[in-house]
């Protein structure tokens, strides 16, 4: 379905069908056409050692192909411990609205009711969430909550009892809602800077934290969003995709260090456009996290590196999600080389 953005006016196509899988068709959001394509980084108390300067397609002296701003590497030795990858996993709380999301049944979605998809996203709500949670909990692994500011009023009882189960997990601002409410894109940065500063604000109420870190509402970000959310007091942000270290980027309000959020590891964007299953998702995950623990050792030289897993509730949440998701946490726990941290403990050993 076709949507705007109520902030902003922007309108808001209709991604392509997916592919056939075992007989059933899955794979469109109803978002933008962005959304699939994206959705598809310190030694102990003394602060992380610098490395070499060498260190993937963020240069020194290099521009943001966002933004155009500087952006230079922040390469580390090692991170607390001494370990060489940091590995955020981080949920994505979300309000969709009726009628809106991520379809589960694309072939189901002119029907009214849509029960198919609206159950889809029900339970990653009702259900999901806190299932999610829980395997964090009991498996004594951090998590970083990506909060849509509408959700905790909209679903206070769902917001409870994820909040009891991980009481300790940061939130990053993620916008107002996920659907018709995203960044005021094209309206310019005093708008953009409001839009941060109510979604921060709302969090801190209904919270009592403000976020100092960022993820763009349906991963919908332009070149403004990074001054703009600079300005509104964010400090770090999940909408740099493209390295495997930490870069800050020197925005005219001051600098904004980015969090890596690679596309290819985002469970959603495997899940819905390219039919990917939990198991499948726990693969990729081991094997990305493995190898770059791997080229650490081959190269202890190299900077350490980091990533921020994105885990959606309708994904994760289901019984064999959060069986696949076990197995992940179990088996990168067991690498002496991986740092399972939180966002914020990573902004705090940045350099």
């Amino acid at each position: 379905m076709a949507a705007a953005s109520a902030t902003g006016g922007i309108p808001q196509s209709p991604a392509p069908a997916g592919r056939r899988r075992g007989g059933t068709l899955r794979g469109r959001l109803a978002l933008p056409a962005i959304v699939l394509a994206a959705l598809s980084a310190g030694l102990l108390a003394a602060g992380p050692a610098r490395a070499q300067e060498d260190s993937g397609p963020a240069r020194a002296g290099a521009r943001d192909w966002v933004t155009a701003l500087p952006r230079r590497p922040l390469p580390v030795r090692a991170w607390p411990s001494g370990k060489k990858v940091a590995v955020a996993f981080v949920l994505y709380v979300e309000v969709w609205g009726f009628g809106h999301g991520p379809a589960f049944r694309p072939d189901m979605a002119g029907r009214d009711p849509d029960v198919v998809d609206e159950a889809f996203r029900h339970y990653a709500i009702d259900w999901g969430l806190a299932r999610v949670g829980r395997v964090f909990r009991q498996q004594a692994v951090p998590l970083t909550l990506a909060l849509n500011a509408l959700f905790p009023a909209t679903y206070p009882e769902a917001w409870r009892e994820l909040r009891a189960s991980v009481p300790d997990a940061p939130v990053l601002g993620h916008g107002l809602n996920n659907t018709t409410q995203l960044l005021p894109l094209g309206r310019g940065l005093a708008a953009q800077e409001a839009y941060i500063r109510r979604t921060l604000d709302l969090i801190e109420h209904d919270t009592g934290s403000r976020p100092t870190g960022w993820s763009s509402p349906s991963v919908f970000p332009n070149a403004d969003t990074f001054t703009a959310s600079a300005a509104a007091g964010i400090r770090y942000t999940l909408d740099g995709m493209d390295s495997d270290i930490l870069t800050r980027l020197e925005t005219p309000s001051g600098p904004l260090l980015q969090i890596p959020y690679p596309a290819v590891t985002v469970d959603m964007g495997q899940y819905l456009s390219r039919a990917k299953e939990p198991a499948d998702l726990a693969r990729l995950w081991i094997d990305y996290v493995t190898e770059l623990a791997d080229e650490a050792a081959r190269d202890p030289a190299r900077p350490a590196t980091v990533v921020a897993i994105g885990l959606h509730p309708f994904v994760k949440g289901t019984p064999s999600g959060a069986a696949a998701l076990r197995r992940v946490l179990a088996a990168l726990t067991a690498l002496d080389a991986v740092w399972l941290t939180d966002t914020r403990a990573i902004f705090e050993a940045a350099p």
